[in-house]
C-alpha cells in the first residue's frame, strides 16, 4: 500500500523504538540527577513492551512504508538480552536499515553480539574528549576512555559507519567542537553536532545556551575547510559536510536555529507502547492497550494510518518564548 502522509504531506519513513526509560548515565541535558534520582519511579516491568510486542508493532509500521528502525532508550543496552530483540527485528521483511543509539558504556561487551544478531550501524553519544567536562555532563563520573573503548569495539565488530553525536551547550563544551571534529575525522568516523534543545521540562533549556549549527560549521571550516554535500534521503535531519581535503564527513543537527519540520518523517514508540509523532510532543497515543486486548494487525494499521494522517506537528518551526515552557515528554522516555 502507499505510504500514509500527514497534514503537510510528509510520509511515514522512520520509526524510533525506545526499549527502556532507564539509563546508566544522568546527562544534565537529558536525565538530570535532580529529577531522575534514587527515588524516581521508572516504568514497572509489566508496563514495558515485550520483545514480541515491539516486533509485531514494528512489522505493522514496516507494512505502512517504514524502512528504517532505530533502537533507543533511555540507554538501550541496559535492556536485558537486547541482542535478541535485534535479531527478531532483523528478521522483519522490509527493514532496510536497523541501527541503535547508545552512550557506549556497555559496547565493549555488546558490540559483537549486536552485530552477530543483525544490527547494521550504531551511533554513540559523546560530548567531550576532556574527562572533567564529560564527567560533569554525564554526572556519573564515567570516563571518556570508556566510551572510546566502546567505539573501538563497534569498529572491530563491523558496525559501520560509526556516527558520534555531540550535544553542544554554550559555556560547557563548545570549546571541544574543533578538537572533537579533528579527532573523529582522523579516525574515519562521522561526528554530528546537535544544538542544545528544549526537549522535556527538566534540562533548564535557555536560548542563550544554544550554539548554532552555522556557528559550529564555521568554527570547523576555519581550521579544516568544509563543503556541503546533499542529504542521502528525504527527511534526513543532519546537514552534511565533507572535508575539502577528502578526509571524511561531519554534520550539524539544527532543530533550534534551522528547523527541519517540513521534511520530518519520524514516529517514536515509547518503552511502554505510546506513539509520539514529534520529539517535542506533549502527549502520546497508547498502542499497548489495543495490542494486549487482542487488536488485529489490520486494526492496529488503521489506528496508525489515522494518527499519521492527522499529524500536524511542527514544534521547531513554531518555537517561541511562549511555547518553550510547554511540558513536553522527556527525551529519555522516547529517545532522541
Amino acid at each position: 500500500m502507499n505510504k500514509p502522509t500527514d497534514q503537510f504531506q510528509r510520509p511515514l519513513h522512520d520509526l524510533r523504538i525506545s526499549v527502556t526509560d532507564r539509563c546508566n548515565f544522568r546527562c544534565t541535558y537529558c536525565m538530570p540527577k535532580e529529577v531522575f534520582g534514587r527515588d524516581f519511579e521508572f516504568l514497572p516491568h509489566g508496563a514495558v513492551l515485550k520483545f514480541e510486542e515491539i516486533v509485531r508493532l514494528a512489522a505493522v509500521f514496516v507494512g505502512l512504508g517504514v524502512e528504517k528502525l532505530r533502537i533507543t532508550g533511555g540507554e538501550p543496552l541496559v535492556r536485558r538480552d537486547i541482542e535478541k530483540l535485534i535479531g527478531m527485528l532483523a528478521g522483519v521483511p522490509g527493514v532496510k536499515d536497523l541501527t541503535l543509539t547508545t552512550n557506549g558504556a556497555l559496547l565493549p561487551r555488546k558490540a559483537q553480539p549486536l552485530k552477530d544478531a543483525g544490527l547494521q550501524r550504531i551511533t554513540v553519544s559523546l560530548d567531550s574528549l576532556r574527562d572533567d567536562v564529560f564527567k560533569a555532563m554525564n554526572d556519573v563520573d564515567f570516563p571518556v576512555q570508556g566510551v572510546l573503548d566502546g567505539i573501538t569495539a563497534a569498529e572491530a565488530a563491523g558496525l559501520h559507519p560509526i556516527k558520534v553525536n555531540m550535544v553542544v551547550k554554550r559555556g560547557l563544551n563548545d570549546a571541544d567542537i574543533v578538537p572533537m571534529a579533528r579527532y573523529f575525522r582522523d579516525r574515519g568516523h562521522i561526528l554530528r553536532f546537535i544544538e542544545f534543545m528544549d526537549v522535556g521540562a527538566t534540562n533548564g533549556w535557555r536560548m542563550d545556551d544554544v550554539v548554532s549549527g552555522e556557528a559550529i560549521a564555521a568554527m570547523i571550516d576555519a581550521e579544516m575547510p568544509l563543503e556541503p554535500i546533499p542529504s542521502r534521503y528525504p527527511g534526513e535531519v543532519a546537514r552534511r559536510f565533507r572535508y575539502r581535503d577528502g578526509s571524511g564527513e561531519t554534520g550539524v543537527i539544527t532543530s533550534v536555529t534551522q528547523p527541519f519540520c517540513g521534511s520530518c518523517t519520524r514516529a517514536r514508540l515509547s518503552a511502554d507502547g505510546s506513539l509520539y509523532t514529534c520529539l517535542f510532543a506533549t502527549t502520546g497515543t497508547d498502542l499497548r492497550g489495543p495490542l494486549r486486548s487482542g487488536a488485529s494487525d489490520d486494526e492496529l494499521r488503521a489506528v496508525l494510518v489515522g494518527l499519521w494522517g492527522d499529524r500536524r506537528d511542527r514544534y521547531s518551526e513554531l518555537r517561541s518564548e511562549a511555547t518553550a515552557p510547554d511540558r513536553k515528554v522527556e527525551m529519555s522516555y522516547i529517545g532522541g
